[in-house]
Parts: C-alpha cells; sequence; structure tokens
C-alpha cells in the first residue's frame, strides 16, 4: 500500500519554528538536529470533528521523550497547543486531518552530534495534512522481516523518536516482498511490532498483545486494551511468537496513522477465525464512539 498524494495538501500552512509558512518555503536549518543526526522526537495526531484526539497523552509522551534525551528550551505545553491550533485554524481543519508534530533538539552553529554546539533551543514543527485513515478496508498483508526492533538495551523504544532507520529497513523488506507492513521481532525472536504500528490477536475470544518492551506502548495500543477491558474482552501482554500470530483467529494493527485496521496474512500464512465470532468490528465499533466523543475541543 502506498499513500497518494492529496491534491487538497498542496497550499498546506506549516508551522515551522514560530511561526506558519507555505508549504513550499517551510524548511529547517541544514545546522538543525534533526538534519544532522535524527535528534528530534515526534507525535502523530487526528482530528476529530473539531477535537484533537488523545492530545494530552501525546504531548504527555514527546516531553516525556524531549526529557530522555535531554533536549533544553523545550516549548511549554501551552505553546505547542497554541502552535498546534494556529496550524489548523489556517488550513481549515477540522475534521479528516493528521497532525505530525516534531520537535528537534535545535539548530547548531557547526555540524556536530554533541549537543553542547546547539545554540537555539528546540525547532517545533506542526505539520497537518488532510488525511483519511491510511490503510482504509483493505485487510493487509504483512511479512517478517530480518530487520530487529532494539530492545532497552540498544535504545529504548518508548522514546519516540526520529531516527527510525531499523524501521525504515524493515519497510523497504516489506515494500520489496509486496506487502503492507513488516513485523520485526525482537533480540530474542518474539514480535515486537510492525515497522510503523503496534499488533495484536484474537483467539477464543481473548485479545493478545506484545509487551511493549522492544515494541513503543502506542496511544492507540492503550486505548484499545482500555476498551476491550471495557467490552469484556479479556487482554493479556506477554511474549509472542510469530507461529501464534499465524494460528491467530483474527489480527490487527493499531496506529494513529491507520486506527484499528485488520490483517489478511502473514508470511503467506491467511488469518482464518476458527473459534468464535468476529470481535475486532466490535473493538472498531467502539473506537470509533470513542474518537467521535473525546478530545481536546478545537478554540475555532
Amino acid at each position: 500500500m502506498q499513500q497518494q498524494f492529496n491534491e487538497k495538501n498542496a497550499n498546506l500552512q506549516i508551522w515551522v519554528g514560530a511561526q506558519l509558512w507555505p508549504r513550499n518555503q517551510a524548511k529547517v536549518s541544514v545546522f538543525d538536529s534533526a538534519v544532522q543526526g535524527g535528534d528530534a522526537v515526534w507525535e502523530g495526531l487526528r482530528v476529530y470533528d473539531g477535537h484533537i484526539f488523545a492530545l494530552d497523552d501525546h504531548l504527555d509522551r514527546l516531553f516525556a521523550s524531549a526529557k530522555t534525551l535531554a533536549f533544553e528550551d523545550v516549548p511549554t505545553r501551552e505553546w505547542i497547543q497554541h502552535a498546534i491550533f494556529s496550524t489548523l485554524e489556517a488550513n481549515g481543519m477540522r475534521d479528516g486531518a493528521h497532525i505530525r508534530l516534531t520537535l528537534s533538539r535545535g539548530t547548531k552553529y557547526t555540524s556536530s552530534m554533541d549537543p553542547r554546539v546547539n545554540t537555539e533551543g528546540c525547532t517545533l514543527v506542526v505539520l497537518a495534512e488532510w488525511k483519511t485513515p491510511v490503510f482504509g478496508e483493505q485487510r493487509l498483508r504483512l511479512v517478517t522481516s530480518s530487520v530487529r526492533r532494539n530492545s532497552p538495551s540498544c535504545i529504548d523504544s518508548k522514546i519516540h523518536h526520529n531516527n527510525l532507520i531499523n524501521n525504515i529497513l524493515a519497510k523497504i523488506e516489506a515494500n520489496y516482498a509486496g506487502a503492507d507492513e513488516a513485523i520485526m521481532l525482537d533480540l530474542y525472536g518474539f514480535v515486537a511490532e510492525t515497522n510503523a504500528c503496534n499488533l495484536f490477536f484474537l483467539k477464543k475470544g481473548v485479545l493478545y498483545t506484545p509487551h511493549g518492551d522492544a515494541c513503543l506502548p502506542g496511544i492507540t495500543r492503550g486505548k484499545v486494551l482500555q476498551l476491550a477491558t471495557e467490552i469484556g474482552i479479556k487482554t493479556v501482554e506477554r511474549n509472542l511468537s510469530v507461529s501464534e500470530f499465524y494460528n491467530a483467529d483474527e489480527v490487527f494493527v493499531t496506529g494513529t496513522m491507520g486506527e484499528l485496521t485488520a490483517v489478511g496474512s502473514i508470511d503467506g500464512r491467511n488469518i482464518e477465525c476458527q473459534h468464535a465470532v468476529q470481535l475486532l468490528p466490535k473493538l472498531q465499533a467502539a473506537y470509533k464512539v470513542w474518537t467521535s466523543t473525546q478530545g481536546v475541543k478545537l478554540p475555532f
């Protein structure tokens, strides 16, 4: 699956630094830390019917990632919210939009990995696009990648950082295999997540997902676990092998970009419901109710 260009995004207003810029003028310095070494953190958010869903959760994680990476002069929550609201208002976006929020360590006075040569504080980028859930109604085809997901002994996946090269390498493998996403294993061979999403499966009415050790414990992932409990579905977090996913009744991926999307096959094995009525539609419906009724209201 390849995302297509949306003509509605041709003339976007994008927040960079401290102001809005037309799409063709929105740039960061070649000395910015994001350019120099992927030294930035990011979040993805969605706008539904005049609300930003889970905004506080995403900002909490943004600030936690920035603190872990020892960023200095981090903008306040109020300033970042102002930038987000201003960007959405400038683009007339109240529904059907996705926001890529990026915060880099800032600009350096010379090319270097050393944070001590950063002189101008953090750089904030708010990129809002007209973008519906990227996978649509299709059932995804997954393949297992040879590229392993980082463990905390390498770099903690709980840091939502911009240095995504291992995920990109896994996605390249999926592209060559003609698949939609790649399953990434941890260093012990257990399933971590896909290159861009968290993974779940349902078996005999129970919802399973990998521990949040070698994967990002996503915001949508957490919402799904909470929803499942509320509607009476038992949840289990533990180490899971690929073969368990092959033999599941239902498999799906979660993420802000694609919401909850069913998986049709993994490594050529079709996912077939053998033991229970399908529960994913029930979770999708409950999630839709949440996104339509919860979130921070836009001030315009």
